[in-house]
């Protein structure tokens, strides 16, 4: 492993892409602390220390940032307005036919999507800065409080602070997209996935010593030991898939003999990946998202929609919650699972290609063949991720830990999945100049 690892450095094509990804994400994480203009640090630094827990409608965005958010900085979106972006434009393919089309056309179509996705990250920068500046001279960034700082976060309320504010912060959003670029085009692995690695890695220490703090140290280590074993368990899900087995005929073009060779589809246990939990969290935040638009004035009692939402849907030690929370991801699993892999499509490849399933007929018998297990292999995927989304939720009513338990939902599923991919691309490149890699 060491010796591996050794290799590593003394490559220097290698070498050079892992410097370059480290000084990429050594500057991404110094945007994350450099204050928006007429941000009162100081202000925001008591606010974040009187509420150490940042449960709330912005704990998600606050994840993929790094904590850039709850400390208005200029890389305070992160990398979210992206990642919605990417998921926006991949569910248009299944509504506009032009989407599709450009899906199909290989590289150059992909290359006109990615520019739509950079234009709709700009968009929807705009709008989550300008949500999240509101948000913030209201008061109500950090919920309710009695620091009377949190009130007061904003230095200047004019109309040209609130536009460079605007502004500042969508211009961070586009230099973090053109970062995991450049990552992705010079550096070592997925770019924009070892950005939002790298924010929720950033807080695991502070996460850590807050539970220390506010428990107890043995607290702290049950939550190491736990953490550990659910790494040990995403790691091994995550690697799991079923094989169905392809065969390939022979076929003759001129003098040559082409195909005749076996191979197999790769059917993952998750094939979602993280994208149902963000799904289900977004949706279930709605709720309390009308609700806090509704409070009603000093004096006045709440309508009963806003208690009973407040009660039981903005809480997520509640077994309510719990419930549509899991619903949520296990019917939103199945969804993306159906837009992202189509056996009709993969059968027709088959079929154009002389593949077949050995004991299945080519077109449509291997087209329902494909749902038939795409169906049941979901199936304990979803439940897997609905357990793993809970864990969070549970140690926050039986450890008490609150949000601060940081192994378990999206972060865990993110770190897990972007670290097997970055070594497995590394291990390559190694095998491509020695015989040995990183994985035995």
């Amino acid at each position: 492993m060491f010796s591996a690892v050794a290799r590593i450095f003394r490559t220097p094509d290698l070498r050079r892409k892992i410097f370059f990804t480290l000084g990429i994400i050594a500057l991404f994480r110094l945007g994350s602390f450099i204050p928006a203009p007429f941000v009162d640090f100081g202000n925001v630094q008591t606010c974040l220390n009187a509420n150490q827990d940042t449960s709330g409608l912005y704990s998600l965005v606050n994840l993929f940032s790094g904590g850039a958010l709850l400390k208005l900085s200029i890389f305070a979106l992160g990398i979210m307005p992206y990642i919605t972006a990417s998921i926006i434009v991949q569910l248009l393919r299944v509504v506009i036919p032009r989407f599709e089309t450009l899906y199909k056309e290989g590289q150059a179509g992909q290359a006109k999507l990615t520019q739509y996705t950079r234009y709709l990250t700009i968009a929807l920068g705009v709008l989550q800065s300008t949500t999240l500046i509101t948000v913030a001279r209201s008061g109500a960034l950090f919920g309710t409080t009695a620091v009377s700082q949190c009130t007061q976060l904003i230095t200047d309320d004019s109309w040209y602070a609130i536009m460079l504010m605007v502004i500042t912060m969508t211009a961070g959003t586009g230099l973090i997209m053109w970062m995991g670029e450049l990552v992705t085009e010079r550096g070592i692995g997925n770019g924009m996935s070892l950005l939002i690695f790298t924010s929720i890695a950033a807080q695991f220490p502070s996460s850590l010593w807050a539970i220390g703090q506010s428990q107890s140290i043995e607290i702290m280590l049950i939550v190491i030991a736990i953490g550990l074993l659910i790494v040990a368990a995403v790691v091994f899900v995550e690697q799991s898939q079923r094989r169905i087995p392809v065969q390939y005929a022979k076929r003759m073009v001129g003098r040559r003999t082409y195909g005749g060779n076996n191979t197999y589809i790769p059917i993952k246990v998750n094939m979602a990946g993280v994208v149902p939990v963000i799904f289900a969290s977004s949706l279930l935040y709605l709720p309390a998202l009308i609700a806090q638009f509704n409070q009603p004035a000093a004096g006045k009692a709440p309508a009963p929609w806003v208690t009973w939402i407040t009660n039981y849907l903005t809480k997520g030690d509640h077994p309510l919650y719990m419930l549509l929370y899991f619903l949520l991801i296990v019917g939103f699993t199945y969804f993306y699972v159906a837009i992202t892999f189509n056996p009709e499509e993969v059968a027709d490849n088959m079929k154009k290609y002389g593949g077949f399933i050995p004991g299945i007929r080519a077109g449509r018998p291997t087209a329902e063949y494909l749902d038939y297990v795409l169906t049941r292999v979901t199936l304990p995927g979803s439940i897997y991720l609905g357990i793993i989304a809970l864990i969070p939720l549970v140690a926050f009513a039986l450890l008490g830990a609150s949000q601060n338990f940081m192994f378990g939902g999206t972060s865990i599923l993110i770190i897990v999945g972007v670290g097997l991919e970055t070594v497995k691309q590394i291990d390559s490149q190694l095998q491509q100049r020695h015989y040995e890699g990183l994985l035995r």
